[in-house]
């Protein structure tokens, strides 16, 4: 059985309701109307790129990734160097 959002005509209720597939309308659950039309439901989208679209990007705009991995390594040893040794 899907999830369907729907909206009430009579308080405007917009809510959620678990129903047999294909189902046009639904009792609201505040005002209790018969009526409640089914909507369009909107989903969440991520706009942020996954690593492998990232490098992607990256390699089309001649970035050069391997400075930041540099920076790390250096900046690493650099904490390594600071540590007193037993």
């Amino acid at each position: 059985m899907p999830i369907y959002e729907f909206e009430c005509g009579e308080c405007g209720e917009r809510f959620e309701e678990l129903v047999p597939a294909g189902t046009e309308r639904a009792e609201c659950p505040a005002c209790a109307a018969a009526g409640a039309e089914r909507r369009l439901s909107s989903f969440g989208v991520t706009r942020q790129p996954t690593p492998g679209q990232k490098r992607r990007m990256e390699d089309r705009r001649g970035t050069d990734r391997d400075g930041a991995r540099q920076r790390f390594k250096a900046n690493l040893a650099k904490g390594r160097e600071r540590k007193p040794g037993p």
